[in-house]
């Protein structure tokens, strides 16, 4: 390499820099949406910034708030407790608090690749009947009923145990949806197709209005535990679609050579094929994740709170009545962080898989 080639290189802009510059003004079109950004901008940014931050009020009563002309961030710190805990009792508040820990600790064991054994199926199940346990005010003190239960602590219960309670159900109607007996597959199809033909709210309805009902004379089943039950067979029915996509993805020639080494079927499923199938699918599931995720809002039709809703009753109080916009915008904090979080969680863990297949 010549003299002159060697300090081109040096004072060329980083290969990131490079990607930057050809995204933003690689063409008219891009240079175009570019500055239609930086206008927009400019001009949504100022009076967020002076509403959000420089009016704002930090500290405070609400008479304070309203005469400071900004956000009343000091109505977050009044009612943050609220918000994350719902109608739980205040001197209780250690206990769901306990159980949004526990939750929150599981997910980050749970997403690293050094602790996926099989210990960690019971340890899963230990860690959601621990919070199940804690909410419900057991052991040791007065029990808590479901319609108590609200705020964060909920929205990561019903999420969690949603796509764990799923995933096992959701690889069965996948694999029966290939099955190559005609009344497995049909029923396995009629499941999904029925499931992902109608809303969640629609389901939430149903295990609310209609479950009920069917139950035998004397026998009754909690509220949230039917809610919970119905977001794990809705969620299924979109999981199967998407363990099925990572079946058909794995080469024939996979099958073939399970099958040489003298594997039967579910040996075949298990060491060979879902390993692949589901590791090419890791986006699809962390996008499904932070769907159920959010819409667990639904939960409201049922009389339940979760971090959203305490949200916006918060701002029902008189005392503080009126801020819908710092509770609102509160929530979707919660919301875009957790959200944000597993994405990135998504890019790194499908980094970490292709670098160590």
């Amino acid at each position: 390499m010549s003299a002159d080639a060697a300090l081109a290189g040096r004072l060329a802009p980083p290969r990131h820099w490079r990607a930057w510059r050809d995204g933003l003004f690689g063409s008219p079109g891009n240079a175009l949406i570019t500055l239609a950004c930086v206008v927009l901008l400019a001009w949504a940014l100022p009076p967020l910034l002076r509403w959000a931050v420089l009016d704002a009020a930090w500290t405070g009563s609400a008479d304070a708030c309203r005469a400071a002309g900004g956000a009343c961030w000091a109505f977050i710190g009044e009612k943050l407790r609220y918000i994350l805990f719902g109608l739980y009792e205040p001197d209780r508040h250690w206990r769901p608090a306990t159980a949004l820990v526990l939750l929150l600790g599981f997910a980050v064991l749970a997403g690293l690749p050094r602790f996926w054994r099989p210990g960690m199926v019971p340890a899963g199940a230990a860690a959601l009947g621990g919070a199940v346990l804690l909410l419900a005010g057991l052991p040791g003190g007065e029990p808590v009923p479901t319609d108590r239960w609200g705020g964060l602590p909920l929205t990561l219960l019903l999420a969690f145990a949603g796509m764990t309670g799923a995933f096992p159900l959701a690889v069965l109607l996948a694999l029966g949806r290939r099955s190559g007996m005609g009344v497995v597959r049909l029923a396995c199809v009629m499941v999904i197709e029925v499931l992902r033909g109608v809303p969640l709210i629609a389901v939430l309805y149903v295990a609310t209005l209609l479950v009920p009902l069917m139950l035998p004379a004397g026998v009754s089943l909690d509220k949230l535990l039917r809610a919970q039950l119905a977001i794990i067979l809705f969620v299924s029915a979109y999981m199967a679609e998407i363990v099925r996509a990572g079946l058909q993805a794995v080469p024939n020639g996979q099958y073939e050579a399970a099958k040489a080494l003298g594997l039967g079927y579910w040996g075949t499923m298990r060491l060979v094929v879902l390993p692949q199938a589901l590791r090419t699918v890791i986006p699809s599931l962390v996008t499904l994740g932070i769907g159920i995720f959010q819409d667990t809002t639904l939960i409201v039709v049922i009389g339940l709170f979760d971090v959203l809703n305490t949200a916006r009753s918060s701002a029902a109080d008189p005392q503080w009545i009126g801020f819908y916009d710092e509770a609102f915008g509160f929530a979707a904090l919660l919301y875009l962080g957790f959200s944000v979080a597993a994405s990135r969680y998504s890019l790194w863990l499908e980094r970490r898989l292709t670098t160590t297949a």
